[in-house]
């Protein structure tokens, strides 16, 4: 199943190819228009128009390019939605510079491993975001840097970075105030600036995207300008982005949902990307799960039905025309694929399973990554050039055609007494059911069955859940084997989340252990009736 999935061709600088080009073609063409706001409320706290967000980016260009910051050279940033993760997006990109836009959710532990992993030798961070302070943070992390000066950094922890920037007063010695780049500019002409851009091709690395499965340590997507602008145009498309369109940035920047389906294909249409600083990441929202029906249709909107996608995709690839097929309640029944993208299901040995069974979704194609960073592509990929997706989905052949259907993750699969149990499945009966907010499915050990299936379940606000009544249900609903037999009430701020505000299931199976301790020990109810 594909679409066509051969490299584009980039004529003139209408079409891109890099983003400085985009940059600079919507600079021309929208001009004085808002480009990127971020709101409060109905306030307008800080706007930048298309002409002001290339001159800014071409300022602080010069400066990365004044600092020795070159073509491969890897800079990081910490920067919520708005115009300045535009203005770093574009500046770091358009030299030729790798840009590895960093969660604003991370912690201290999770932060030094990205900065390690990721090889940045500059790193800009805002100050502050909702009461976190990013400069004590990055001491946090790496705490070598205590005493030392800023713009020479030397530390073992993060072995390539040499510099870090911030604003606001009282900075920490080893973090250098923004002047730093934007006073070094003055010694780089627009005329180096743009032979620098045009020496910048669409094969070029763009962006890193950290991202981190449930049970993984955090990875380094990386992504070229030529795919980049491709997708863009393939989402402006679907997302109808037109000029002057306000279009809500409802994701973070630095996840590749907000980054691709909002900012990027946003600029190009040359609307108005509107931003807050509470998005969707800051709000207990739990990407990597089943989703409440409130926070699923923040992002869905109007069709198409997104199925699939991830950071490796550059976003969604696939979408159905229907949101919801019986007996598939998780994902929408795929039966579109977008341009550029070829799919296979296939089983263990990479060949194509037949209709009605169970294989992983494969996927290759222009706008599929070219690797990840540090790790060796045979780990991820197959010999013919798929991306193991670890999507586990099943084809179904009908008059209208062929349609793929979402079964659950590989990874996340629980073998329950031999049976294979898809917790998305069991999680959407649970939050099908009255009072149950989210719920999140997980196995412990088990020496009979081999592991013990359990629900942690975060209750509406002001729900008192029967948990009896909960598992009465589910009997009516499932097949027995995939019926929890304990259950956990939390609160939703003591879901654990990664630093990419995905589930952090490992954290959930211990805390459900934990609490199920807990209650035996102190000679409660049975969980099942909790």
């Amino acid at each position: 199943m594909s679409s066509d999935a051969s490299p584009p061709t980039f004529s003139d600088s209408a079409e891109a190819g890099t983003f400085a080009r985009l940059v600079r073609t919507a600079a021309a063409a929208y001009g004085d228009a808002p480009a990127v706001v971020l709101e409060d409320g109905d306030e307008v706290v800080a706007t930048i128009t298309y002409r002001a967000l290339d001159e800014r980016s071409a300022l602080l260009a010069r400066g990365l390019v004044a600092r020795g910051i070159g073509k491969g050279a890897r800079v990081g940033f910490i920067q919520g939605n708005g115009p300045d993760f535009a203005v770093l997006l574009a500046a770091i990109s358009r030299i030729g510079a790798v840009a590895v836009p960093i969660s604003t959710m991370i912690r201290a532990g999770e932060l030094v491993r990205v900065l390690r992993q990721s090889d940045v030798q500059g790193l800009v961070v805002q100050r502050t975001l909702l009461g976190k302070d990013y400069a004590r943070r990055i001491l946090d992390a790496l705490p070598e840097l205590a005493g030392q000066g800023g713009g020479a950094l030397r530390t073992t922890q993060a072995p390539y970075l040499r510099w870090i920037v911030s604003e606001g007063e009282d900075l920490p010695p080893c973090i250098v105030p923004l002047a730093f780049l934007t006073e070094a500019a003055a010694s780089v002409s627009d005329e180096l600036l743009r032979a620098i851009e045009n020496e910048v091709h669409p094969t070029d690395q763009m962006v890193e995207i950290y991202t981190s499965g449930s049970m993984a340590l955090p990875k380094g997507v990386r992504h070229g300008h030529g795919p980049v602008c491709f997708r863009s145009r393939t989402m402006r498309a679907m997302m109808n982005h037109v000029p002057g369109k306000r279009v809500p940035c409802v994701l973070p920047m630095f996840w590749v949902g907000g980054l691709m389906m909002y900012l990027v294909p946003g600029l190009e249409a040359g609307a108005v990307v509107v931003c807050t600083e509470r998005t969707l990441s800051n709000s207990r929202f739990a990407m990597g799960s089943v989703l409440a029906e409130e926070d699923l249709a923040l992002i869905r909107g109007p069709r198409p039905w997104w199925g699939l996608g991830m950071s490796e995709t550059l976003g969604p690839y696939s979408w159905g025309d229907d949101f919801r097929a019986p007996g598939h309640p998780v994902c929408a029944p795929m039966d579109h694929f977008a341009p550029g993208y070829e799919i296979r299901i296939a089983d263990a040995a990479n060949h194509p399973v037949a209709a009605g069974e169970v294989g992983e979704m494969q996927v290759r194609g222009y706008p599929v990554a070219d690797g990840l960073h540090k790790i060796e592509r045979a780990e991820h990929y197959t010999p013919d050039g798929y991306y193991r997706t670890g999507d586990l989905c099943t084809i179904e052949e009908r008059a209208e055609g062929r349609r793929v259907h979402f079964v659950g993750r590989g990874g996340d699969m629980i073998k329950v007494a031999s049976s294979n149990v898809s917790p998305a499945e069991v999680e959407m009966e649970l939050q099908a059911l009255t009072g149950v907010h989210s719920a999140y499915v997980v196995g412990i050990p088990d020496k009979e069955r081999g592991s013990l299936l359990v629900a942690a379940v975060v209750p509406r606000q002001g729900a008192d859940l029967d948990f009896a009544a909960i598992e009465a249900e589910l009997r009516r609903r499932l097949s027995s084997y995939k019926v929890p037999r304990a259950y956990v009430r939390l609160a939703r701020e003591e879901v654990p989340l990664l630093h990419s505000n995905k589930v952090a299931r490992r954290d959930v199976a211990r805390l459900v252990e934990e609490r199920l301790v807990e209650e035996k020990l102190a000679g409660e109810a049975p969980p099942s009736s909790r």
